[in-house]
């Protein structure tokens, strides 16, 4: 079997291969990077150690003797999907929602605004991204969107480097982040506190920054009636306790904002401000604007107001919903797909458990007649091509030189090494 993609879905769908299995099966994991775990690694905020931890879970599963790792190897540049589907019994797709909506606004191309998961990879060390990508030379930013990657990237706006000290940010970015200009930071949800999408644990956190003081405009705090789930309760009363103290003084001010949504980002050269339409909602629930506008002076938009998967080649995708149309997981005859290229970007890291759990047994009922004869090796496919895939061992090294890193820099427990480069150096020394 072949999974495409070793981040949380592809390895858990590994794992479920392994253990639903009736009879012996051997799984390759293929991943782009030189790394495993996907957003384990590049997604998730360097502050948050206890969700990152699910990396020692994810390592049990690649550790398995029926499970390889081929880092490296990209679909479509190394190997088309023909190439697989004539070496493997079976493929599943697992590369999950990593480009990030647009807002489709005036201005939304201006040098400074960006997607967050640009800036989130930034501070991730993912090798797509430069660490001199940004700056941080203005004193006002705008965070478009109120969901937990909005907190993730306004929590290390806000934070000092001396907080982001023992975390695994990559040390050009942690430099960067001393030298922040940043002193006002706008997140900006464009309905009411009872529709944000951010959760209560991630919300509270932006309450205990020290560097930082939290504020809401008490009528944007405003909620009326309805019966809301508790989480949403323990939401609405955080954020009301917030709209009924004062600042204190604090180095950074965070503006939590409602009822507002963008309409034209503003500058010549790069983005010199931000206008905002106050928003209600209509009788049949769709956001509207007032006609009232403000303008924020922001030198910074981040826009986060969700993810969408890619097309992969030679594989079908659907516009409509941007993920691979399946049935039960079942693309078309020995392709199958997990995770958010299978359901879009929904759940946390686990939901992907229980969705990688359908499609094998999909595939396994699929395949009940066992595997085919004659099948090509992988091997010699990605050998005539001078592709030498990154092993289990090699991601090992890789971790061990973050790790030295880490002493040498007195840090915490390891400190990302940045760039594909650096990364093979210390894998193939």
């Amino acid at each position: 079997m072949a999974v495409i993609g070793s981040g949380p879905a592809g390895i858990y769908t590994a794992e479920a291969l392994v253990k639903q299995s009736a009879e012996p099966v051997h799984v390759d994991v293929l991943e782009r990077l030189p790394t495993p775990y996907g957003l384990v690694r590049y997604g998730v905020a360097p502050d948050h150690t206890s969700i990152k931890s699910i990396a020692n879970y994810l390592r049990r599963v690649l550790e398995l003797p029926e499970v390889r790792f081929l880092g490296g190897v990209t679909l479509g540049e190394h190997l088309s999907a023909g190439d697989l589907l004539g070496v493997y019994d079976a493929v599943v797709y697992c590369t999950g929602a990593m480009v990030d909506r647009k807002l489709g606004i005036p201005g939304e191309d201006l040098p400074g605004s960006v997607a967050a998961t640009d800036f989130v990879n930034w501070y991730c060390g993912h090798p797509d991204v430069d660490p001199g990508r940004f700056t941080l030379d203005t004193s006002e930013v705008a965070v478009i969107g109120v969901g937990n990657v909005a907190v993730d990237v306004v929590r290390v706006l806000a934070k000092t480097s001396d907080e982001l000290r023992s975390t695994d940010v990559p040390h050009d970015v942690l430099e960067r982040l001393q030298d922040s200009q940043v002193k006002a930071i706008h997140m900006i949800g464009r309905r009411g506190p009872e529709h944000a999408k951010f959760t209560l644990k991630e919300l509270r956190e932006l309450g205990e920054l020290a560097n930082a003081d939290v504020c809401v405009r008490p009528e944007e705090a405003v909620v009326l009636g309805g019966d809301f789930p508790r989480q949403v309760q323990g939401n609405i009363k955080v954020l009301q306790s917030w709209a009924e103290r004062e600042p204190v003084g604090r180095p950074r001010r965070l503006d939590v904002r409602f009822w507002l949504r963008p309409v034209e980002i503003l500058g010549t050269e790069r983005v010199e401000g931000i206008t905002l339409e106050r928003t209600r909602l209509s009788d049949e629930g769709r956001v509207v604007g007032t006609g009232e506008y403000e303008t924020l002076p922001v030198g910074m938009v981040l826009r986060s107001v969700g993810y969408q998967s890619v097309p992969l080649p030679g594989v079908p995708f659907s516009e409509a919903t941007m993920t691979v149309p399946h049935e039960a997981g079942r693309v078309r005859e020995r392709e199958y797909v997990a995770g958010w290229l299978k359901r879009g970007p929904t759940g946390v890291i686990g939901t992907n458990k229980s969705d990688a759990a359908e499609t094998v047994r999909t595939l396994l009922a699929d395949l009940a007649g066992g595997g085919r004869d004659g099948l090509g090796s992988v091997d010699a496919l990605l050998a005539e091509r001078g592709v030498r895939p990154v092993t289990y061992d090699e991601w090992l090294a890789i971790e061990a030189a973050e790790a030295e890193l880490a002493r040498s820099l007195g840090r915490g427990e390891r400190v990302k090494l940045v760039g594909l480069e650096a990364m093979l150096r210390a894998c193939r020394p």
